[in-house]
């Protein structure tokens, strides 16, 4: 009789049973959105990210008390009926026939599973239209639910579905299942639920809006009494009616228990493990797995596990370190630093920290970008003295070991200045002449610009790609401005220089990224071997199975016997005359190392790009206020009109060597690659 009256109301038709088998297949395998565990390098968990905060569970683990109230209240013949409540069905039929709704009939525990899976697992992309659609007052949604409920009925043991509805259920505060709902609000495990906690869930199941025990405890505390007396109606206190009715007195008496503190599991980037730390790398994480082709769906719902390359003691050092030279709340002035390991042939990306915390309060001086990985609108200075050294050794321009002539001013008509020669001064005094390797040490300005008009500005623009400047030249345009997709805010930074014939390029006025800066660093140290810089060892699915990144190839970028030349060449900026050399002093740093110092002409932003051949990295002081002004040092501030600003030796060269310093503790020193004869 049953099975007549659903064919007649086009329940069985083709044209959905397609969509319902689809529907209860899934529900049989139970795949739920989970949380995503990203982790640091030693496999502990720095943040989280989900739509859904779920503790997925399996039956045993969730206590018999939990079982036995949400089955008193929701569905207390679940194990009697096979899916579907037909009498309530009639009901809604008949009231369907009176005004076209369906708004009475009881929904067996099935039923409620699928609903909450057809609101919560398949309302990806708008879960409260999906919750409208799912529990739409009419008698067509009954039927579709009514059918899925019949065939998992065949497909799952009860106990299964009884689990699977206490892992789905929406129970308020972000938190869905009574795995995390426990967590959440009695910091307790689902196995140890005790009566009155397993009440108030059951009692809140399904309407955790308006029966929120922190928004309505009085509604709260009255619902979960009465799925108490239900519990009790349902023998779950035994059969002894006085023995039971005693029981439920003292359970109704009992608080809600509902801790201060809910324990909601932190949800992403801003609330990482230690967000105001690790949230700038979490932030450039993210932004980089959309690139390898890990989709925001799989991000927040997929349950990944995402094994990081985050080093916490390089994190939690750099941090330091950046604070130290500027304070997190120095009005106008921003210190930032990234890390970068050579190793397992890869250029792991190991701490992106700056001195303001990752955060949403400006108040407080805080930003949630990726600020040390992404394109900064200020400039290296004369970082970018390396590129014009390297194409010189490259085109034997010169030699690490031979003379270049260096001028106290220069008149490049190479790189003219409108109608008139464009004249360059250096920054202090220097001899007439001196070798690559002491011009890289000191950096005198003219003789830069002198290399550079005999390698060529576009072959020193095109090596600095090849370096690893590569976002910074073909991803942003003059401005620092990311470029849109049809370029209409273009050309790139890299080619407004070559079209521009902008010779200041040397000197290091445009935009840069400090990751990229680090991992130029990395490359030199690497023989010459560019990888992109990656924050990420492997990403595995809620199944254990690696998930493919799409991620770019390493490339030899230069021969490694230049790259070990000019390594040598870069080996002298922290020891003797050099430009770090103070900083190093000050912070005890006695280890060979490659460094390049530079300073933007107005003093707004400081570099300083230095390795080791264990480790790489880069540092940037730069006024980042909404009207950059002169930066000046001791202590680091903004000082408009002065004439004593910083210089990269003084702001970002100590923050990477007091970095280092604490990440090298206990590696035995590592010597530099020896220089070729070709290229000295």
């Amino acid at each position: 009789m049953v099975f007549p009256f659903v064919g007649g109301l086009g329940l069985a038709s083709n044209r959905a049973a397609d969509t319902v088998d689809q529907t209860s297949g899934d529900l049989a395998k139970g795949e739920l959105p989970l949380v995503t565990t990203i982790q640091d390098m030693n496999g502990e968990p720095i943040a989280y990210l989900y739509d859904q905060y779920r503790v997925p569970l399996e039956s045993a683990q969730i206590s018999d008390t939990m079982k036995a109230a949400i089955l008193a209240i929701e569905d207390k013949r679940f194990f009697e009926h096979h899916g579907v409540d037909w009498q309530g069905i009639a009901r809604a039929a008949a009231k369907a026939g009176v005004d076209g709704g369906a708004t009475q009939g009881a929904s067996t525990l099935t039923q409620q599973y699928v609903k909450n899976y057809m609101a919560f697992v398949l309302g990806v992309d708008n879960e409260q239209e999906a919750w409208e659609k799912a529990t739409e007052a009419t008698i067509g949604r009954k039927m579709r639910e009514a059918r899925v409920a019949l065939q998992l009925e065949q497909q799952m043991s009860k106990e299964e579905i009884l689990t699977g509805y206490l892992n789905i259920v929406p129970l308020g505060n972000q938190t869905y299942g009574v795995g995390a709902a426990a967590k959440a609000y009695f910091n307790t495990t689902a196995d140890k639920l005790t009566v009155p906690q397993a009440a108030l869930l059951a009692a809140i199941a399904n309407r955790p809006s308006s029966l929120n025990p922190g928004a309505a405890p009085e509604k709260a505390l009255e619902r979960r009494n009465l799925v108490i007396d239900k519990m009790r109606e349902n023998n779950a206190f035994g059969t002894d009616q006085a023995e039971a009715e005693k029981k439920a007195t003292e359970y109704k008496a009992a608080p809600l228990g509902v801790v201060d503190d809910l324990k909601i599991l932190p949800k992403g980037c801003v609330g990482a493990g230690d967000g105001p730390i690790y949230g700038f790398f979490c932030s450039y994480l993210l932004d980089y797995l959309r690139e390898a082709g890990i989709t925001d769906k799989q991000l927040q719902r997929g349950g990944l596990t995402i094994k990081t390359t985050m080093d916490p003691k390089a994190t939690k050092a750099a941090k330091t370190a950046a604070e130290q030279q500027v304070p997190k709340t120095t009005n106008g002035v921003s210190n930032v630093m990234s890390v970068v390991q050579p190793v397992d042939g890869k250029h792991k990306v190991r701490a992106l920290v700056a001195s303001r915390d990752f955060g949403n309060s400006a108040e407080l001086g805080q930003v949630a970008r990726p600020v040390p990985a992404e394109v900064l609108p200020f400039g290296p200075g004369s970082v970018n003295k390396i590129f014009t050294a390297a194409t010189a050794l490259e085109k034997h321009v010169t030699g690490i070991d031979k003379m270049i002539d260096v001028p106290a001013t220069y008149a490049s008509r190479v790189y003219p200045n409108g109608n008139t020669p464009w004249v360059v001064k250096n920054a202090g005094k220097y001899n007439d002449k001196m070798t690559l390797t002491q011009a890289l040490a000191t950096s005198p300005n003219t003789g830069f610009v002198i290399l550079q008009e005999k390698a060529g500005l576009d072959s020193v623009v095109d090596m600095a790609y090849r370096l690893g400047m590569r976002e910074t030249l073909q991803g942003v345009n003059r401005g620092g401005e990311p470029l849109k997709a049809d370029k209409s805010n273009g050309p790139s930074q890299g080619d407004w220089t070559k079209q521009n014939n902008a010779g200041s390029y040397t000197l290091g006025p445009g935009a840069t990224s400090v990751l990229e800066l680090a991992n130029v660093a990395a490359t030199i140290v690497s023989g010459g071997k560019w990888c992109p810089p990656t924050p990420v060892e492997k990403v595995i699915d809620r199944y254990g199975k690696e998930i493919p990144l799409k991620e770019k190839p390493c490339e030899q970028a230069v021969d490694p016997e230049l790259a070990n030349s000019l390594a040598q060449a870069m080996s002298h900026d922290t020891s003797g005359s050099g430009t770090a050399a103070d900083a190093a002093k000050d912070a005890g740093w006695t280890r060979p190392a490659i460094a390049k110092t530079g300073t933007t002409e107005e003093h707004k932003s400081v570099a300083f790009l230095a390795a080791t051949p264990q480790y790489a990295g880069a540092a940037m002081t730069y006024a980042d206020g909404n009207a950059p002004q002169v930066i000046c040092a001791n202590p680091m501030r903004l000082c408009p009109g002065s004439s004593q600003g910083v210089f990269g030796g003084q702001g970002a060269a100590p923050t990477w060597f007091n970095t280092m310093k604490v990440i090298h503790e206990g590696l035995p020193p590592a010597g530099l690659p020896p220089a070729s004869p070709k290229y000295k």
